[in-house]
């Protein structure tokens, strides 16, 4: 389940850019979920371990993938506190919630904004007041109370 706290938490990786560029491990880039993701946030191609072509920048190591690739790949790969998903903008929202859909565990973010989950049914537990809302409709309304 994808857990959302509005606010800052005392466990919270606010800066998952930096955090990401000393944690990040190979493997990370080489299953198809993580080559559709940066194709679609950053709109470049992994073509080895630590390179990514990239339409706007080149050739690049994945350290200059943008902040939200880097938060959704720790969501993914190294899942043990709360990520700043603030980091991200609205086009990573339907990426989390994919993480959160096919992760065993509990997916945590923190948020400092009003995210777009788009119109879609999902299932997000606010840890603010351990509300679960399913559409953007009751996110809103819930979230407005934290932000």
């Amino acid at each position: 389940m994808l857990n959302v706290f509005f606010g800052d938490r005392e466990d919270e990786i606010y800066n998952t850019s930096m955090y990401f560029d000393h944690v990040f491990l190979d493997k990370w880039f080489q299953d198809d979920l993580s080559r559709r993701i940066i194709k679609a946030i950053d709109k470049a191609k992994v073509i080895g371990d630590r390179t990514i072509d990239s339409k706007a920048l080149g050739v690049i190591p994945v350290t200059q993938l943008s902040g939200g690739t880097k938060t959704l790949m720790l969501l993914r790969n190294e899942n043990k506190c709360f990520y700043n998903a603030s980091t991200c903008g609205d086009n990573c929202a339907k990426w989390i919630l994919e993480i959160a859909k096919e992760s065993s565990k509990d997916i945590n973010i923190t948020l400092h904004h009003i995210m777009d989950f788009g119109e879609g049914e999902f299932e997000i537990c606010i840890l603010n007041n351990n509300t679960i809302v399913h559409n953007m409709d009751e996110y809103v309304m819930i979230a407005g109370e934290f932000v």
